[in-house]
């Protein structure tokens, strides 16, 4: 059934905790991380906590809590609940104070969910995925993973409601990356993805892509590509915490080379296994 936290205190998840006053519910005011489970260890741990603590920092939330102190509080929360193969869902927002849109002086608020989760079914793997283009509507400081996720929602129903399993999203003429994943396109045998910018996430499995790439001698470009690079390439994938590596085959009805999951993707998917196995 999963477990939660919150602010201290382990609780199930069909408690009601919350107060009404606080400010992730009222303004979307925080941050938080998704941390993937393998055999009831967190991948790639170390990665995901940085990247909360950057978010943390750049939108001022002022925690006390340190590194060791999330990493400890993630591990207690795997073993409490017990999770095999599934997700951890960490929240810190700016805190419960009466609405109003200066930052209170207040404690951050903090909270978790640990749910077991089914894997990407093995069919989908093997045929791949479609997608449509969509404009980037989100801010300017995508680089932070903040709870404002409604342009990505709203895109990526745009994208459900078309029969397609994800919008790739484009700004000032280039693809920036996908509503919930980086995106990346085979050329010629290499692998190009858009530059880590204020204007895209910095993936934690883009890091692994980004090894496997390098352990596998396959060109890894960072630099901007256009929508029509995108549906000339010979391979399209993308990549998150959910789904690992993942084929796109179809993007705005328009088969991506012969219509299949490619060799490289193929290829940076097994070695992904691997780092996990040797996680395990």
């Amino acid at each position: 059934m999963g477990l939660g936290y919150v602010n201290g205190k382990f609780v199930s998840l069909d408690e009601l905790v919350i107060p009404i006053e606080e400010r992730g519910h009222q303004f979307g005011d925080g941050v938080y991380e998704v941390i993937h489970c393998y055999n009831g260890k967190p991948f790639m741990l170390d990665e995901h906590i940085e990247r909360l603590i950057r978010s943390c920092e750049a939108i001022k939330l002022p925690i006390t809590q340190t590194f060791t102190d999330f990493q400890e509080l993630i591990l207690t929360g795997v073993e409490k609940a017990q999770l095999v193969f599934g997700k951890v869902y960490l929240q810190i927002t700016r805190g419960i104070a009466p609405r109003n849109h200066p930052f209170p002086n207040v404690p951050v608020s903090i909270t978790m969910t640990l749910n077991e989760s089914e894997p990407t079914p093995v069919e989908i793997r093997e045929q791949g995925v479609s997608a449509i283009t969509h404009e980037d509507e989100r801010w300017a400081k995508c680089y932070i993973k903040s709870l404002n996720l409604l342009p990505n929602i709203l895109a990526k129903q745009v994208a459900q409601d078309q029969g397609s399993f994800e919008a790739i999203l484009v700004r000032d003429g280039y693809i920036t990356e996908g509503t919930s994943s980086n995106v990346y396109i085979v050329k010629n045998g290499e692998i190009i993805t858009t530059p880590l910018s204020n204007h895209i996430l910095a993936g934690i499995t883009r890091i692994a892509v980004k090894q496997a790439a390098e352990e596998l001698n396959i060109p890894f470009v960072e630099k901007n590509y256009s929508p029509e690079e995108l549906l000339q390439a010979d391979e399209v994938f993308m990549s998150n915490t959910s789904i690992e590596i993942l084929p796109i085959v179809k993007v705005d009805s328009q088969k991506i080379g012969n219509g299949v999951p490619g060799e490289i993707t193929n290829k940076l998917y097994s070695q992904y296994q691997v780092y996990k196995q040797n996680q395990a």
